[in-house]
């Protein structure tokens, strides 16, 4: 079979072709390396089922041939971190509006299987249980750029199910929620390597706000044997699903973990949001999926516990 991922020099994508490769499919794919490494891919760049292409996913006549010789698509490519989406707000509408529907349009062209990456940021500030996937939606104000790659994903939801309502394209939807594990860099506002990486070096563990606010974190090897069974599986198309961790952990606790884990000498200390990414900034204060429906349909049940992702990012840092 041949993949086309876009993306496919990320921290998820790299790990996904890796994947694939090794089980003998042949992998397309197309990353502008904006947030992508070559290094990630080294270990397959040699490979013949493997391709590259260096471009980006708003090149139409790119992706109409990398779409027409695919038979399924994992588009992951995506503006990624709260970082990014402040410093970046043109560029992340841009590639998350425009390019999922590049990818959405080509793919009906050419009527090929879907996997479009969401978030859990389609929640917004919902924080009264763990997160269904019917639930309501809280989002902040307009003023807030924060909301910006929320709603950005909230519209590529829309269009692919648009797309497979009205066309019957083969569409499926996953949210995922801190997705962690090796190559993740801390450079986008991502928690877990930051923490890690300030740990190993000696340096203060900054949380940001009171960090009393949770989280839950998946490693990337479960999410990957969630999207693929959920590819494998035409039940899953047209429905969205939760793809992460139902274990909560606040950022506070997180800090000391990594703390311990690494045997750190650091302090943790803690600075206001509006020191970090400016005034107006707002954070939600709890994240926890609800993985009923994933579960129920595909068996999924996430096999690492956060003591040993903490400890596999630890090893890719040290390494």
């Amino acid at each position: 079979m041949k993949v086309l991922i876009t993306g496919g020099s990320g921290f998820i994508g790299s790990h996904l072709a890796e994947r694939l490769i090794a089980a003998g499919e042949e992998v397309f794919v197309i990353d502008n390396l904006w947030t992508g490494k070559l290094s990630n891919i080294s270990g397959i760049q040699s490979n013949k089922r493997f391709h590259l292409v260096v471009d980006t996913i708003l090149n139409e006549a790119v992706m109409n041939e990398l779409v027409f010789k695919a038979d399924q698509i994992y588009h992951l490519a995506a503006a990624v971190g709260v970082r990014n989406v402040m410093d970046h707000p043109v560029e992340t509408l841009d590639i998350n509006v425009k390019g999922t529907e590049t990818v959405l349009r080509l793919a009906n062209k050419f009527k090929k299987k879907v996997f479009i990456a969401s978030t859990s940021e389609i929640y917004g500030k919902h924080v009264e249980h763990s997160l269904s996937e019917d639930d309501n939606r809280v989002m902040g104000s307009v003023k807030k750029r924060r909301w910006a790659y929320a709603c950005s994903k909230t519209l590529d939801e829309f269009l692919g199910l648009a797309y497979h309502e009205e066309k019957k394209l083969p569409v499926v939807i996953g949210r995922l929620f801190n997705t962690v594990g090796p190559r993740q860099t801390g450079r986008y506002g991502m928690v877990l390597p930051t923490f890690v990486q300030s740990a190993l070096l000696g340096r203060p563990i900054t949380v940001y706000g009171d960090g009393n606010q949770t989280r839950s974190f998946t490693h990337v090897m479960d999410v990957l044997d969630a999207i693929t069974r959920l590819m494998a599986e035409p039940m899953a198309e047209g429905e969205v699903f939760n793809i992460g961790s139902d274990k909560e952990v606040t950022i506070n606790e997180l800090a000391q973990r990594v703390k311990d884990l690494t045997q750190s000498e650091s302090e943790i200390e803690h600075i206001p949001y509006e020191k970090a990414y400016g005034p107006g900034f707002e954070d939600m204060e709890r994240r926890c999926p609800n993985i009923t429906r994933v579960g129920d349909l595909i068996g999924f049940k996430p096999s690492y516990d956060l003591d040993t992702i903490i400890t596999s990012v630890i090893e890719y840092f040290k390494q």
